[in-house]
């Protein structure tokens, strides 16, 4: 009796263009994520707007009231909120991605597709409630009469570093996930370790000079300012902040798809 084999494409071109082949499960899985997210709660999506407007109430109390630290004359809810969007995406993809292969064990074990669909939906269910909060984060802009500039069209190059960061890091944790649980401990500490690390509560201009070059490794301290740069107008991000976000970035995803490329075929037998 002969016995078929089916596994991931091993030449890397026929990987991708399963990857695309398969682009309706992508669809399937992140509207359904979206869906069960949501299901049976009493104010349905309007919790991804209650989430950042608690943090940004706690952040704007203990950094702007208590600490007294300067928001560059802008007002300090308007600088937090437009730290904690990016952030928040960040998190919420890295903590989604991070459980997305184990809770979808029963697919992985019986049918073959790119297991790369799973983790990529997780970003893209964090990417649509990152949507549905920039629209609190607009109407904040019209209340602080505070619109933005010219500086406005770069905003999508820093939207597209945001979700690289979160596609890097997803890629990362949901291959180390199967392997390794117990980084579901470590998921919630870096997240929030990376909340105050990272500059979403307070401007890099209070960050002092002999710590600049640790805060420029962190990719989302470049993203942060730099949306702070399209929609504010702040100058605190420079040139080779950017450049460093970048070539982390590019790093991060790089490494997290050879990493998972080099797992995947374990997935089935471990998980």
């Amino acid at each position: 009796m002969n016995t078929l084999t089916i596994e991931a494409g091993k030449n890397r071109g026929q990987y991708w263009r399963d990857l695309w082949r398969y682009r309706e499960l992508l669809y399937f899985l992140a509207w359904r994520d979206i869906l069960v997210r949501y299901k049976q709660t009493v104010i349905g999506v309007t919790w991804a707007v209650i989430r950042p407007v608690l943090t940004m109430i706690v952040l704007t109390i203990v950094f702007g009231e208590f600490a007294g630290m300067a928001s560059g004359g802008v007002p300090y809810p308007l600088m937090v909120l437009c730290g904690m969007l990016p952030w928040q995406f960040f998190a919420n993809a890295f903590a989604e991605s991070g459980n997305s292969l184990v809770s979808n064990q029963g697919m992985i074990t019986k049918v073959y597709f790119p297991r790369l669909v799973v983790p990529i939906s997780s970003v893209v269910t964090s990417f649509v409630d990152f949507m549905i909060s920039a629209v609190l984060l607009a109407s904040l802009l019209v209340y602080y009469r505070h619109l933005p500039d010219f500086r406005i069209f770069t905003l999508p190059f820093f939207v597209t570093l945001a979700f690289g960061t979160a596609f890097g890091a997803g890629v990362w944790v949901s291959a180390l996930m199967v392997r390794y649980r117990d980084f579901r401990y470590v998921i919630p500490f870096i997240v929030q370790f990376g909340l105050y690390i990272s500059p979403v509560g307070f401007s890099s201009t209070q960050v002092p000079e002999k710590w600049k070059f640790f805060q420029a490794i962190n990719p989302m301290a470049g993203v942060i300012d730099g949306f702070r740069y399209a929609l504010l107008g702040e100058s605190s991000v420079t040139g080779v902040e950017i450049l460093f976000s970048v070539a982390s970035i590019t790093l991060l995803i790089v490494s997290g798809l050879y990493y998972f490329r080099i797992t995947e075929k374990t997935f089935a037998d471990i998980i």
